[in-house]
């Protein structure tokens, strides 16, 4: 009852944090403090418990030093001429009836370079929904093309936090999981492209705004050199190099690029690094602007407090009961469907990814060990459902914000497809990964 009591306090105060657009930090620290005191209320010491939290947290030092990273990433992309570089070529590209499918590709391709599914809906993404608008495409459509390519890339990128996140509390090797997601995001993501192929000739663009070319081409030097960055990040894992590694190379570059191809001086590219991209142009300043390390500041917050329930609920055995219950329904339904049904549990009630991530992991981790699966087939089973569904979950933050982003509504969900083709698919090819289930 005190953990039932706890969790309707938390679910609470995760609603009115919504309704009143205060920070989720609020409401995950709120229900920190409800677990500790349920602890405190079944036996445990305060000091313990305070230990319990410590442990839980430190599981998200890797994830927050990359999030630091991409807040450099996600500046220095923008003040460099990364981003402008792929916006600016792929909108030239553009022919009447393939606009969906370049959105798509667009996106997906930035995605996976730059691993945030936020930070591409708030700069391609919202430059692509100001052509859609201004060429008469429709918006939902476009907005739900470019949900399925930013989650592309939340989903699998090795710079993406929730990747990062999955191999922490799984206890995973993150490019080990990202071979695999590949390999199983293969199908999912040729369905989607064929669906967007069809969709792009029902919905042609009638015209491109030439004035938003020609702004990115006075704002930026666009040549060849800008993409580095993005080479780097694409590049340098598939040779193995550690993810932060690439980053710093992508980053370096991306700094080198903004001093001497684009001519900002260093003083202004140090600001832009710590605070944000601010681009000169009134109309770019409203697409291009943002990044930074404080714009992460509040993620890390979040990250950090999430990460400490898992120390909490493993110390203090809150879960055990719940994952009795579970590993009686996995017996009856599967592995992976049950993943799926807590999922959607999880993210619905607590609208939050990262939340739900850890939540997973924790109440379905040792039903897997029960069944004698391995830490891999948890990785890749929560990274085909617990990651793309929150993106789906119309009042959860990962659905939620983008849409925001672009202007449009949850009525964009249905055409997010590749964010429910990846379940859908994995629950009927798994057995092919994973012979034995």
């Amino acid at each position: 009852m005190d953990l039932l009591i706890a969790f309707i306090i938390f679910a609470v105060t995760m609603t009115g944090c919504l309704v009143v657009g205060w920070s989720m930090a609020i409401a995950l620290f709120i229900g920190l403090v409800c677990f500790i005191l349920t602890g405190l209320h079944r036996g445990f010491q305060l000091k313990k418990l305070l230990s319990m939290v410590y442990v839980g947290g430190k599981t998200s030092f890797v994830v927050l030093e990359i999030l630091i990273l991409i807040g450099f990433l996600t500046a220095l992309w923008r003040a460099s001429g990364t981003i402008s570089f792929f916006v600016y070529y792929g909108i030239s590209i553009i022919t009447p009836h393939m606009f969906i499918v370049i959105v798509f590709l667009i996106t997906m391709i930035l995605s996976f370079a730059l691993g945030t599914s936020f930070g591409i809906a708030g700069t391609a993404g919202v430059m692509l929904m100001v052509l859609a608008r201004s060429g008469g495409v429709n918006q939902i459509v476009t907005a739900g093309a470019i949900m399925s390519g930013a989650y592309f890339g939340d989903r699998c990128s090795p710079a993406s936090s929730s990747a990062s996140l999955v191999a922490a509390v799984s206890g995973t090797n993150l490019y080990t999981n990202v071979k695999m997601m590949l390999k199983t995001g293969f199908i999912p993501t040729m369905i989607t492209l064929v669906i967007y192929v069809i969709l792009s000739f029902q919905n042609p663009i009638q015209v491109v705004d030439q004035n938003i070319l020609s702004d990115l081409n006075r704002s930026f030097d666009l040549s060849w050199t800008v993409i580095i960055p993005a080479v780097a990040m694409l590049v340098l894992p598939f040779f193995k190099v550690k993810v932060r590694y690439a980053m710093i190379v992508s980053i370096f570059s991306a700094f080198v690029l903004t001093l001497f191809v684009q001519k900002m001086s260093f003083t202004e590219t140090i600001k832009t690094c710590i605070f944000g991209y601010t681009a000169e142009s009134g109309a770019l300043g409203r697409i291009l602007s943002g990044g930074g390390v404080m714009s992460m500041v509040e993620v890390v917050i979040i990250v950090l407090i999430s990460c400490t329930y898992s120390g909490v609920f493993d110390g203090t055995g809150m879960l055990i009961q719940v994952q009795d219950r579970l590993g009686s329904i996995v017996g009856k339904i599967g592995l992976f469907p049950a993943q799926v049904v807590v999922s959607f549990l999880s993210n619905g009630v607590f609208c939050n990814q990262t939340v739900a991530t850890i939540l997973n992991a924790q109440i379905l981790g040792n039903v897997y060990e029960a069944k004698g699966t391995s830490r891999e087939e948890l990785a890749i089973d929560m990274e085909n459902s617990v990651i793309t569904i929150a993106g789906i979950v119309p009042w959860s933050i990962a659905c939620t914000v983008p849409l925001g982003i672009l202007g449009v509504g949850p009525e964009a969900i249905p055409y997010g497809v590749l964010l429910y083709m990846i379940p859908l698919c994995y629950l009927f090819t798994k057995k092919i990964w994973y012979k034995k289930v």
